[in-house]
């Protein structure tokens, strides 16, 4: 009787079958997500995110080991699948090979293609970089804000952020580190360190590349400077007699940051006129600059017979390149001029 009631119970109630069947499905859905050693990892949310969107896995066993050491080979291959940077955009004569940029990095190991792509995107990997050996929390740091830049260039907090062992960072991977630091990308342990020559955890490295890849998301970049358009301001043309058969000439502006600088380019003889081209010069991009508005100033000597005018601006260049207005050193103020007109000597 209890069986007839059954069936009668479930046919009646086709409803709560279906319900039945899909709550099951949906547990055993969620399972195969879920590694079974992350429960109480700082980590677990950003571990299981990265697992669904295939950019991790674990032992097969459903076991993902978050406080294990993550060596170079795995933290290259999360770095470049977490960022998805590839190398469809480039042509080659041939495939590219790992032996072609790294000495320790057989041509057929399963990392081998991510080390290509990390070295094309310029993550800037030692060619001796061992992928066996432990990634440390700097290098890791390092590579990941290498990563981060293939994708745009973003306007970072500029700020200093103090923590006991930063004389430990090496200085080449500071920028990096504060700027994940700052960017809540990286974080610093209970004590305030940041433990830069300690092995990454297959845990910390997650969660670094689950926040890199949010940040990605949901900042936008900076749109592409374009070197034709100034960031200078209130450009203004001055004129200081120096004899009576020499002018010195002074090119003035207010730039965002001194990072930012003005040349004079080139000055063009027009009849009584002394047509005074200038120039941007662009700030350096790995450099950190304090963000305050800043007067830059170029000069330049032509003879008294001109009437100094202020030009166009002409491309801009990066820092410390020679042209014929500027001194040999790279500094700006020559004292000649483009047609060999009189420089005062």
């Amino acid at each position: 009787m209890r069986r007839i009631f059954t069936m009668k119970w479930l046919k009646s109630k086709p409803l709560m079958l279906l319900l039945l069947i899909a709550s099951l499905c949906l547990s055993l859905a969620g399972s195969a997500y879920a590694f079974s050693d992350v429960g109480k990892d700082p980590e677990k949310a950003s571990i299981e995110q990265l697992e669904k969107m295939g950019v991790i896995s674990g032992d097969g066993k459903g076991k993902f080991a978050p406080g294990k050491a993550m060596n170079v080979a795995s933290a290259v291959t999360l770095i470049v699948k977490g960022l998805d940077l590839n190398i469809d955009n480039l042509r080659f004569i041939k495939a590219p090979e790992a032996s072609d940029y790294f000495t320790q990095v057989p041509n057929k190991a399963w990392y081998a293609q991510a080390f290509v792509i990390a070295h094309l995107n310029g993550l800037d990997l030692p060619k001796n970089m061992d992928p066996k050996a432990n990634a440390t929390r700097e290098q890791f740091t390092y590579w990941l804000y290498k990563a981060i830049l293939t994708k745009g260039e973003y306007a970072w907090i500029q700020m200093y952020m103090t923590f006991n062992d930063e004389k430990s960072v090496n200085p080449a991977y500071m920028e990096a580190v504060q700027r994940l630091l700052i960017s809540k990308i990286a974080k610093l342990d209970a004590k305030e360190n940041f433990r830069p020559k300690a092995a990454i955890s297959r845990s910390e490295a997650a969660g670094m590349v689950h926040r890199a890849i949010q940040f990605v998301a949901n900042t936008q970049p900076i749109p592409p400077v374009n070197p034709e358009t100034t960031v200078l301001s209130d450009i203004k043309l001055t004129t200081e007699k120096v004899s009576d058969d020499l002018l010195k000439v002074t090119v003035s502006a207010m730039a965002p940051h001194p990072g930012y600088g003005i040349d004079i380019s080139s000055i063009r003889f027009i009849g009584d006129q002394a047509i005074v081209n200038y120039r941007l010069i662009l700030p350096d991009p790995a450099a950190f600059y304090p963000q305050v508005i800043t007067e830059v100033k170029a000069s330049a000597y032509v003879s008294s017979k001109y009437k100094p005018v202020l030009g166009e601006q002409e491309p801009a260049e990066t820092a410390l390149t020679k042209h014929p207005i500027r001194n040999p050193d790279g500094t700006s103020g020559g004292t000649g001029t483009t047609d060999g007109s009189p420089s005062g000597k």
